[in-house]
């Protein structure tokens, strides 16, 4: 296992990369490190993966701007292409989970030379998520707290971190807890919010993106609370060279963790024969 450290527009982004062959990089999402793909990566490695998981802007061991705008999807679509140069360019196998998957999203639709399959765990293409209506509005309430500076943080803490501990329901939670009161990051996870879901989000109009031209490939969990079957469903249409569902029963938002196994089998599944092991 390597470390590494990736400068790009004034912010370093450090990570772990295990592993030999083709380049898969992970990105993680709220309110999670890199760590998220800890018992993922050895899975992914023994199947013949380079796995590279970073923490984001923000997040971790990584450097953590504090104003809102320097956590535009511009600079954070940056900061994947900047990692992607640092692996050895593209094309790479990308990865991501809730906020990593929306940003995985738009690099491989702005981007779509550095992506060769494309994994979205738990989040659907950023229309048909905006598109999902009031049930997945209903679904994303929290949003509006975590919009407002100082209010979310509040209600995170409330009451000895009640809402993160009863209604959150991460398996890691108290190690989750332990990592957002280190360096600020309480604050700094969620300017990801800030600068990418107004609360006007619902009902503005829908993001324009260029077709999705990896063959993709879509994870969402039945035990989901926050986000609705519908968004990634509906996520086929944008994906012009592909777009395989999957369906995992009996699992929370948190999948990687709770089915590490699982999850590994479904990044794998659909490689090109020459890509992994068998």
């Amino acid at each position: 296992m390597a470390h590494f450290a990736v400068d790009h527009d004034g912010v370093t982004l450090r990570g772990e990369v295990v592993g030999a062959g083709p380049t898969l990089l992970a990105l993680h999402g709220w309110p999670d490190t890199s760590a998220l793909w800890r018992e993922v990566t050895p899975r992914l490695v023994a199947a013949g993966y380079r796995v590279a998981t970073p923490d984001l802007r923000g997040c971790g061991v990584s450097d953590k701007p504090r104003d809102v705008a320097d956590y535009a999807m511009v600079h954070l679509v940056g900061d994947v292409v900047a990692l992607i140069a640092a692996l050895g360019g593209g094309p790479v196998t990308l990865v991501g989970h809730d906020w990593g998957a929306s940003l995985a999203w738009v690099v491989a639709a702005r981007r779509p030379e550095l992506v060769e399959r494309l994994v979205v765990l738990s989040v659907g293409h950023p229309r048909a998520f905006r598109g999902a209506g009031v049930a997945q509005a209903a679904r994303s309430w929290y949003a509006l707290l975590f919009a407002q500076e100082g209010l979310g943080e509040r209600f995170l803490r409330h009451r000895d971190y009640d809402a993160m501990r009863h209604w959150l329901g991460h398996p890691r939670v108290e190690e989750v807890i332990a990592e957002l009161e280190r360096d600020g990051q309480m604050t700094t996870h969620l300017l990801w919010y800030r600068a990418n879901l107004a609360p006007d989000a619902f009902v503005s109009d829908l993001p324009t993106l260029p077709p999705i031209l990896a063959p993709t490939r879509g994870l969402w969990s039945s035990g989901d609370t926050a986000l609705i079957e519908a968004q990634m469903v509906n996520s086929a249409p944008y994906c012009v060279h592909g777009f395989t569902y999957r369906r995992l029963e009996g699992l929370g938002h948190w999948m990687a963790i709770e089915d590490p196994a699982r999850v590994a089998e479904e990044i794998v599944a659909g490689s090109p024969p020459s890509e992994v092991k068998h």
